[in-house]
């Protein structure tokens, strides 16, 4: 009889980072069975969860999806990631002081998230929950750094009984790191989801876009999801997606 596996919770947005964990989890750290839980908090780009059901189910996890759109109510407009706030910006458009913390800040959304993952994991005996904070989030997002992580579990260590752990094992790595190992794993990133403006394709402006499109850049693959048509910008794709060229030297 094998040894059984050990299970663990991951947090699954439908983006890069967390489909990567998720099967990096599944195939590299041999949990299971997972429980990915996913959020509907108000967020523009909803198409994300689109991609976090497919994931989940390709690999077999039980997928709970949680609607705390009350969020919206919380926030009240307070970042341009929830609708009915300001516009999502273009990272070109963002300045210095804009980057120590982005309008596309959502206040307090990882501290809320994993403390729900940690009750949902809590109840039902698992240990460890995952999430995909990664490096390059660092530039503007306190609640994706090794600090926060760090001293969320001294809070968590607190239980009296079963306690939980979270993890963030891409907390030191790239966005293009990331990529990699995800290219390594298999992962189909057509059903993964980044862009916030939440449209039938993404901006490629928006920063997160920029973010991923560059990381793709760097391992030196084709980004596959559709793309609309940029004028003015870093790159220029056609409708599938795929880069016609680079233009950023004729700008």
């Amino acid at each position: 009889m094998g040894a059984q596996l050990e299970s663990a919770v991951i947090l699954l947005s439908g983006g890069v980072d967390s489909t990567v964990l998720l099967h990096h989890a599944a195939r590299e750290l041999g949990r299971g069975p997972l429980h990915a839980i996913s959020f509907c908090y108000g967020q523009r780009h909803v198409k994300e969860l689109e991609c976090a059901a497919y994931q989940a189910f390709l690999l077999g996890a039980v997928h709970t999806v949680l609607d705390i759109s009350f969020m919206g109510e919380v926030l009240q407009g307070g970042s341009a990631l929830i609708a009915g706030g300001a516009e999502v910006p273009s990272l070109a458009d963002l300045d210095a002081e804009d980057l120590t913390q982005p309008p596309t800040y959502v206040p307090n959304r990882n501290m809320m998230l994993l403390s729900m993952a940690a009750a949902y994991a809590e109840a039902h005996k698992i240990r460890d929950v995952f999430y995909g904070a990664q490096a390059q989030d660092e530039y503007g997002y306190w609640d994706c750094t090794v600090a926060f992580v760090e001293r969320l579990n001294r809070v968590f260590a607190l239980n009296r009984r079963d306690g939980v752990i979270i993890h963030a094992p891409f907390v030191r790595m790239s966005k293009s790191e990331t990529v990699r190992l995800g290219i390594e794993l298999g992962v189909d990133f057509a059903h993964t989801w980044s862009c916030y403006r939440g449209g039938e394709r993404a901006c490629g402006t928006c920063p997160t876009c920029v973010e991923r499109l560059h990381a793709f850049e760097a391992v030196g693959a084709t980004d596959p999801i559709p793309y609309a048509r940029l004028q003015g910008s870093g790159f220029r794709f056609q409708a599938s997606g795929t880069a016609i060229s680079d233009l950023r030297s004729e700008i």
